[in-house]
């Protein structure tokens, strides 16, 4: 247990050295919130918005069954632990969900436009969430949050990156930096979705060569590899009850 103790104390080292490098070597700078005029990209995202939203409706047909968030992601319990934050996964750090892809061949389609895209989801905010202050684990990498459904009032609805407030719209990217405190909540009576996706932040070397091997090696870590063996088992639920259902008499 000690060497155990050990091994995750040098590799937090690494980590923090790897932040500091991160933050010199940033090609953009480090704003908490961007500007998307320097991410080309994310127009071309935006076009195509109404596409990705046909598909999160038919997934949304099944939300009472989507897992919350922390039910397969478990150090997400630390700022959530009730069923408000719903996830509907397809791509995390190499691992992916074939099945779920093909639910959102569109969506999926879309997302590879995203230079060194990490992670993609739905991530779906019941009427009454509130996400704590809490930063993400590590600034080797950026969030986009595309706007799919964004209900009214404006000002019930918000997520707070550093000292900035920010209001989703739907069918535009905001782009910011989880590694600055951030909270979000959801105070209305309906349901707020976006396009969650990490990718890597634009770095010089040799801050690129050393965060690409710590994205890389990520994969290998118990929480990434915990998380697919929790979405696993949701997804062969999930999938088997779709398949009696679908195989019913008439």
């Amino acid at each position: 247990m000690g060497g155990e103790s050990r091994l995750v104390r040098f590799f937090m080292s690494i980590v923090s050295w790897a932040e500091r490098l991160n933050l010199r070597h940033a090609k953009l700078g480090n704003p908490p919130v961007y500007d998307n005029a320097v991410f080309p990209w994310a127009t071309e995202i935006e076009k195509e918005w109404p596409l990705i939203r046909a598909e999160l409706d038919k997934v949304l047909l099944r939300q009472e069954e989507l897992p919350s968030f922390h039910d397969i992601s478990t150090d997400v319990a630390t700022i959530s632990a009730d069923t408000r934050w719903k996830t509907f996964f397809l791509t995390g750090y190499g691992l992916s969900s074939q099945a779920n892809i093909q639910q959102c061949p569109e969506t999926w389609r879309i997302v590879q436009k995203i230079p060194g895209l990490k992670t993609a989801m739905f991530s779906i905010f019941e009427p009454g969430k509130h996400l704590p202050a809490h930063r993400g684990p590590y600034n080797g990498v950026l969030r986009l949050h595309l706007g799919l459904i964004v209900p009214e009032p404006r000002d019930k609805l918000a997520i707070r990156v550093d000292q900035q407030v920010c209001h989703w719209e739907e069918g535009k990217a905001l782009i910011f930096d989880d590694a600055y405190e951030h909270e979000a909540w959801n105070h209305t009576e309906h349901t707020r979705v976006v396009l969650f996706v990490d990718f890597v932040k634009p770095l010089r070397f040799p801050a690129r060569l050393v965060n690409w091997l710590l994205l890389n090696m990520a994969v290998f870590t118990p929480f990434i590899r915990e998380g697919l063996d929790n979405h696993k088992a949701w997804e062969k639920k999930f999938y088997a009850q779709a398949e009696a259902i679908r195989n019913r008499p008439r």
